[in-house]
């Protein structure tokens, strides 16, 4: 078993999974699913208010390989491959 670091192991992977920054997450999200993405974003605020997470988000969500959607590659519950 490798060593993860806190931060890595639990930070939020997807809009839905932020907590206390809802009304950014839904503002992200509704632009990401309306093909409207601003050409840039600045993220503003205290120590430890979800800025790096909710770019890291941002960022998965706009260069997921199927299509740049709301929800990032990897993180909606679709259907699953069964092990053979």
């Amino acid at each position: 078993m490798s060593y993860v670091v806190l931060a890595r192991k639990w930070r939020p992977m997807s809009f839905d999974d932020l907590v206390g920054q809802e009304h950014v997450a839904r503002t992200l999200a509704n632009a990401i699913d309306a093909g409207r993405v601003a050409h840039a974003f600045l993220f503003t605020g205290v120590r430890g208010v979800g800025k790096t997470t909710s770019a890291r988000i941002l960022a998965k969500a706009l260069n997921c390989v199927r299509a740049p959607g709301s929800v990032p590659a990897g993180t909606d519950p679709g259907p699953t491959a069964s092990p053979v």
